[in-house]
């Protein structure tokens, strides 16, 4: 089964992408990690717990607002909500302490979205799928992306054109917001480098700066070369021999592995000659 490892920046097009590849002619499943991050942090689980403890004190409006709708313990009695724009505000920025508080906010919510993600693609292995999607923003950042077959990034050549999209999706964002936002994860440009370096099959840059036809034309495009390379027949054998597939992730892996420590060796060199 391979695993596609689809990523991006915020407002660069992802989510897009992962719907085209949901719906015919693809029909793939997604393991997508940013409902997964909400599932994980919902009241009455130990993310949402964690997250109340660390941040309620120094941020009164972490929590939905009581209202009709809305008991004060919350619809079921496990609380209310996160209030997550609120959260994002408390965690998105440059500062020394806003990058403390969003490593504490990692650090809860990234294992437990390990650990739901690993059990999905188990799931979809043991059903036959030949492909299944792994939909996580930060992909490089977590290191998940050592796992994958394939790595696709959904980027735009044009910064304006991101913050442009996002004030649009999330009109209650100021402009700094908007900003904080996007500075706070690595620069799209930066993943479409990276993952173009993978090599062919390995790694697909999908640019984003036009209309979702021309988007959805290069994943067409791009879903047609992965198909030949892992057709069904090779997902049915994986399934039949357990240990066969076994050998062929560790592969993967450390094929990836190599991949990203010299990525990571040339970003520290090109560092030192500045």
């Amino acid at each position: 089964m391979l695993l596609i490892g689809l990523t991006g920046s915020i407002a660069t097009g992802k989510s897009t992408v992962s719907s085209l590849l949901q719906s015919p002619p693809y029909q793939l499943p997604i393991v997508d990690a940013d409902v997964i991050a909400r599932q994980v942090v919902a009241p009455g689980t130990a993310g949402y717990a964690a997250i109340v403890k660390h941040f309620a004190p120094t941020t009164p409006d972490l929590l939905v607002e009581p209202s009709d709708s809305m008991p004060e313990d919350g619809p079921d009695g496990k609380g209310r909500p996160l209030n997550r724009p609120a959260l994002g505000k408390r965690v998105f920025g440059d500062s020394p302490a806003l990058q403390k508080d969003r490593a504490v906010l990692n650090g809860i919510v990234h294992p437990a979205v390990r650990k739901e993600l690993f059990k999905r693609v188990a799931g979809c292995y043991l059903r036959g799928h030949w492909a299944v999607v792994l939909d996580i923003p930060l992909l490089f950042e977590s290191k998940l992306d050592r796992f994958c077959g394939t790595t696709m990034v959904v980027a735009v050549s044009d910064a304006e054109i991101q913050m442009r999209r996002l004030m649009e999706r999330d009109g209650h964002l100021s402009r700094e917001d908007a900003e904080n936002r996007v500075k706070s994860q690595t620069d799209v440009r930066i993943k479409a480098q990276r993952c173009a370096e993978r090599g062919e099959g390995n790694g697909v840059v999908l640019w984003n700066d036009g209309s979702r036809d021309e988007l959805a034309a290069r994943l067409d495009e791009a879903m047609r070369k992965l198909r030949k390379s892992s057709p069904d027949w090779w997902s049915w054998v994986l399934l039949g021999c357990p240990p066969l597939a076994v050998v062929v992730s560790a592969w993967r892996i450390w094929q990836n592995t190599r991949m990203s420590r010299r990525w990571e060796k040339s970003q520290m060199d090109a560092k030192a000659k500045l």
